[in-house]
């Protein structure tokens, strides 16, 4: 699989949300879990609007080293995001995605 799946998916987490590298391996069907995660928002390509700084580790903290743990914090707080100590205070902040609808089928005639 591509990472674009995955581009697409974090494109969809709305502002002032994040959500954990499990959750969005787990909600892609990402081989690899976390880890794997964690890889495709380092390939993640500039200018093509990803909020990568809205994908954080479990617990609400932020993995990066310096200066981009400093940017996504900054990134993250421009959106309303509040940080208890080194730590987003995710409650109310965490999103989940929508569950698929499920079809019913059509009436017969």
């Amino acid at each position: 699989m591509g990472w674009e799946v995955i581009f697409g998916f974090v494109k969809r987490v709305p502002k002032g949300r994040v959500i954990t590298y499990g959750q969005l391996a787990r909600a892609t069907k990402l081989r690899g879990g976390a880890r794997a995660a964690g890889y495709a928002m380092a390939a993640c390509p500039k200018g093509r609007g990803i909020p990568w700084h809205r994908v954080v580790g479990a617990g609400g903290r932020i993995l990066l080293s310096e200066p981009r743990a400093s940017l996504q914090r900054r990134l993250l707080e421009s959106e309303g995001v509040e940080f208890r100590g080194s730590r987003i205070e995710m409650e109310g902040r965490e999103w989940f995605p929508p569950k698929p609808r499920k079809r019913r089928p059509r009436a017969q005639r």
